[in-house]
């Protein structure tokens, strides 16, 4: 299950050796509910990567930092930089690539 995370955990989490994948989302974005069940099936299925979720109405100033305007917005960082950066929803081999 992808972790749930807040402005407190978010920098450690993005500085780790493993490239990171974050769903900014909100639990009323009908696009978000879309979407999760594929975040979710990564993150059971990758060990290579982590896989967390950032509410944008829990912590709003991470979604400020990064520009996040419209959800869901994913973000891939490997070493604590931001790679990539898709808007919308996503396929599951779309998502793979990002990491990728």
């Amino acid at each position: 299950m992808a972790k749930i995370v807040n402005s407190d955990e978010f920098d450690k989490i993005i500085a780790g050796d493993k490239p990171v994948l974050v769903d900014f989302y909100a639990d009323w974005c009908g696009p978000c509910r879309m979407v999760a069940p594929t975040i979710e099936a990564l993150a059971s299925e990758r060990d290579d990567a982590e896989i967390v979720k950032v509410n944008v109405d829990k912590s709003p100033e991470l979604a400020v930092r990064y520009g996040v305007s419209s959800i869901p917005t994913i973000l891939v960082f490997r070493d604590g930089k931001l790679l990539s950066r898709a808007v919308g929803v996503r396929s599951k081999d779309q998502l793979i690539a990002m990491l990728s």
